[in-house]
């Protein structure tokens, strides 16, 4: 049976977070990639909640590639990250390949502070 690429990246995605769990000390970041912009979360798993967001939606990202802004929200989340006595996270990529803007996502929020 073939799955599109939408149900691959699903069923990838729960493998991976039967594994991961974020907590308040250490929480998940989570990635989603659209075709025009992507987002990330810094999610509490116990609590339930969303701690911090970031997005290309914000208006401190200019207009450049779409893997240049993607490691400028990097560094957006780091950076509020770093602001809120965050320091290290679980990353969660959500089913995509590490690679492209998801590579570029994770680069830019180690270069802003983030350990993960």
């Amino acid at each position: 049976m073939k799955f599109k690429k939408e149900q691959r990246r699903r069923k990838i995605h729960l493998r991976i977070r039967k594994a991961i769990v974020g907590t308040s000390e250490r929480p998940r970041l989570s990635v989603f990639r659209s075709n025009k912009a992507i987002y990330c979360q810094l999610i509490d798993d116990r609590e339930g909640h969303t701690i911090l967001a970031a997005s290309t939606m914000d208006k401190s990202i200019g207009n450049a590639t779409k893997v240049e802004q993607a490691k400028e929200v990097g560094k957006l989340i780091a950076k509020k990250a770093i602001d809120s006595k965050i320091e290290a996270v679980v990353f969660d990529r959500s089913g995509y390949l590490y690679h492209g803007r998801i590579k570029a996502l994770a680069e830019g929020a180690r270069e802003g502070g983030l350990k993960f």
